[in-house]
């Protein structure tokens, strides 16, 4: 049976933090699991070489196309008839709609029909966002009823598909995410990142569904009782990221109290997360929360917001807070740095639920739906 894989979103360099990460970690638990079948893996020319081969099974092919575009919906077509695999699987909703190609699709959230904010969130104008609109909803139609089996995340995930869409709930699995903290710690000093102890970190991205505002206003808070801890904001530094520094400063957080990571390594990541006192995850809505849990899994305290699939992912291993509520997290924020102690007894919680989630357990999952839902005729 031959697979291809649309791993255009390949790393997080190149995909983005969330998509990027999945589709890498994907990638290289398929190519440990499965010496059975052969995959045709879709890469840009900016992630080609990034994408290493351990399995004689896999195979790349460049298609260097973005995503989101009229390009990618003219060339990946003909591109993967060439392939010609019995089915493909679209990590995203991105679906190309001219291919005739069975294919299974990973649905990780519904966020820009479920938070008003993000989906007016762009750099276009008005009429440019309209015509992009309409295409995200054509092709995430397509993803949803022209699939031959959908993937959520988490039941989070699968209960929005429901909601939004007429589709039975047999054609969707949950499958979770894995978990593999990022290693390197000792490449990189706090020092190189302009970073001090103690610190509150936030990993991810600056959309408006993760509610950044929420998390700078409560450090706001906490520097009224606190003259030394710093904020560390670590993700790729976009429009969202400036609006934030802008936000930052009109509220009255020191400058010198802050500290915006570009896009870090694994191993600037690694060291931030070891060193931090407590990660923040602030989302109003996540379809699964990969950050959150590899900080579990290195014994570092987390608290979370009590929103969508965020208590079904991290169970009883973090403590939570309403989003809305800054003097909520400013409390925690103070008791991570003042009162660690009372935070020990979760370390042991965080190590076992993070383990709960491996990718193998993803590969083997996806694995057996590949089998399930290929075209064996072609």
């Amino acid at each position: 049976m031959r697979i291809g894989i649309d791993a255009r979103f390949y790393g997080p360099r190149v995909g983005g933090g969330g998509l990027g990460r999945y589709v890498a970690e994907l990638v290289t638990a398929l190519q440990s699991v499965d010496t059975d079948n052969e995959y045709v893996l879709f890469l840009r020319k900016e992630n080609f070489h990034e994408c290493v081969i351990t399995n004689t099974r896999f195979t790349k092919r460049m298609v260097d196309v973005p995503w989101y575009s009229f390009a990618e919906q003219r060339e990946m077509p003909r591109e993967i008839a060439l392939a010609k695999v019995n089915l493909m699987h679209y990590p995203h909703w991105n679906v190309p709609i001219f291919s005739r190609v069975p294919f299974v699709v990973t649905i990780h959230d519904l966020i820009l029909l479920e938070d008003p904010a993000s989906a007016r969130a762009t750099t276009r104008n008005a009429f440019l966002h309209g015509i992009k609109s309409i295409g995200h909803r054509i092709a995430l139609e397509t993803a949803i009823h022209r699939s031959k089996h959908i993937v959520a995340i988490s039941e989070y995930t699968k209960h929005s598909i429901l909601e939004h869409f007429r589709v039975s709930g047999g054609k969707i699995s949950v499958v979770y995410n894995g978990v593999r903290p990022p290693v390197g710690a000792e490449k990189v000093s706090l020092a190189e990142l302009g970073v001090q102890q103690p610190y509150i970190l936030s990993v991810g991205n600056g959309y408006p569904h993760k509610n950044l505002e929420t998390t700078l206003s409560s450090f706001r808070k906490l520097c009224d009782s606190d003259e030394r801890t710093m904020l560390v904001l670590a993700g790729k530094r976009d429009m969202f990221v400036q609006r934030l520094e802008t936000f930052a400063l009109e509220i009255g957080v020191p400058a010198s109290r802050i500290r915006f990571v570009n896009t870090p390594t694994d191993a600037a990541l690694a060291r931030l997360y070891q060193d931090a006192s407590l990660l923040v995850i602030a989302s109003r809505i996540e379809g699964f929360g990969i950050p959150p849990l590899e900080a579990l899994a290195l014994g570092i305290p987390v608290a979370a917001s009590h929103t969508s699939s965020l208590p079904e992912v991290l169970g009883d291993a973090v403590r939570y807070f309403d989003p809305d509520d800054d003097d909520a997290l400013a409390r925690l924020m103070f008791e991570s740095v003042h009162h660690a102690t009372a935070w020990q007894s979760l370390k042991a919680l965080g190590i076992r639920q993070a383990e709960k989630f491996s990718w193998k357990k993803t590969a083997l999952a996806m694995r057996d739906i590949y089998r399930n839902f290929a075209d064996r005729r072609l």
